[in-house]
């Protein structure tokens, strides 16, 4: 039995150096914890709301690009006395009667180069076949290549014949996938006033000021985009419809078509794909006639750079070379080919609202002369040096 008057030795060192720390977190730790997951929960919550959404951004970016480049000509027909409903709409059948046309054309001109292709593979390599054989002695040298070709070759040209026949049927299709889009931006044409007013009523009246004109702008420049390549197009389909006629290229007018709209439309490699189709077919039907394709083509190409389009852009959207190649690698790589295609009219917006709304300065000439002068005196000391180790080299 423990004597009541007995001491109770002191608590061991190490007890009396964690006996003073909590059991349990205090509190706040725990509310601040559990608010950072709850919140990092809610971040990935609205991620994956946003990717849902992704496809619905788009297709709101397309229609307001659609509904600023066509406003332009919808405000024309509202001032002819024109409702603006009714303007809208017929805006809307000119443009899809439009690519409709272009789609059939193209497409069935595609189809009839196929399908000659194919019907002329056989004289092809007989031809090769005599060729090598006078030449070089080599008989039978595409044996293999005919047997493959009787097997499945020209069924499967067949079917490619048949399927670019259907283009101009593909491109109404994807119109009619398009309807979200069109539906979007009809409204957005057809009430645009509304529109603008409900935006404006939002804000602060010192703040509508700079919506309306950033609007305004946005309108201008797109408008002028469409307005500009438009113009382009339809001068190059001239020229190369005339062109090819006097080369003698089968379906003359559905690859000027081609040449225009995919040179003018298509950012960066338009004037690539644009000019390959013409050389591919002209090589095929006649060697020569090719080569006139590509001259033709190249010509016109320098003719537009620095006689035409500097005079059309000007009047509609000056965007400097570099700024436009610039921006439709940024717009494809975040958007793909909507990026890309939406890039241009969005850059000369951004362009046209920076330079209005950046203050301006005066350029201080006497510090661009002086900058002048030291770069020749250090040219010319460069100069100097250089001659001077040349001597001693010849000397040595």
């Amino acid at each position: 039995m423990n004597n009541p008057n007995e001491e109770i030795p002191d608590e061991p060192p190490v007890h009396r150096m964690f006996s003073g720390i909590p059991t349990a977190p205090p509190a706040w730790a725990v509310r601040a914890l559990l608010a950072l997951l709850g919140g990092l929960a809610a971040l990935w919550y609205l991620r994956g709301i946003l990717a849902s959404l992704r496809s619905l951004f788009i297709i709101l970016l397309v229609a307001i690009f659609l509904s600023f480049a066509l406003e332009p000509a919808v405000n024309r027909l509202e001032r002819l006395g024109l409702r603006r409903g009714l303007g809208t709409a017929l805006v809307f059948l000119v443009g899809v009667g439009a690519l409709g046309g272009f789609g059939t054309l193209v497409g069935t001109m595609l189809a009839e180069q196929v399908t000659a292709f194919s019907e002329n593979v056989p004289s092809y390599l007989r031809d090769i076949d005599m060729f090598l054989e006078d030449t070089f002695g080599i008989s039978d040298a595409t044996a293999d290549l005919r047997a493959e070709y009787d097997d499945g070759m020209a069924r499967w040209l067949g079917a490619v014949a048949n399927d670019m026949a259907r283009f101009g049927t593909t491109i109404v299709n994807v119109l009619f996938q398009l309807f979200t889009v069109g539906l979007f931006a009809f409204y957005m044409l057809a009430e645009g006033p509304t529109l603008r007013r409900t935006v404006c009523s939002l804000l602060p009246q010192h703040r509508q000021r700079a919506v309306i004109e950033v609007w305004d702008l946005a309108i201008s420049k797109t408008g002028g985009y469409i307005l500009s390549r438009t113009v382009l197009a339809v001068a190059s389909t001239i020229v190369h419809w005339v062109a090819f006629e006097v080369i003698g290229l089968p379906s003359p007018l559905a690859l000027a078509l081609w040449v225009g709209v995919m040179s003018q439309f298509v950012p960066v490699v338009g004037t690539y794909i644009a000019g390959s189709v013409p050389v591919v077919i002209g090589l095929i039907e006649e060697p020569v006639h090719g080569l006139w394709a590509l001259v033709v083509i190249a010509v016109y190409q320098q003719v537009e750079n620095y006689l035409f389009a500097p005079r059309i852009t000007a009047q509609t959207m000056q965007l400097h070379a570099a700024v436009a190649f610039g921006s439709v690698i940024a717009g494809a790589a975040i958007l793909g080919v909507v990026g890309a295609l939406l890039a241009l009219p969005a850059a000369a917006t951004i362009q046209a609202v920076v330079s209005s709304t950046a203050p301006r300065h005066e350029v201080a000439e006497d510090l661009l002369d002086q900058s002048r002068e030291r770069r020749g005196r250090r040219q010319r000391s460069e100069r100097q040096a250089a001659a001077g180790a040349d001597a001693e080299h010849s000397e040595t």
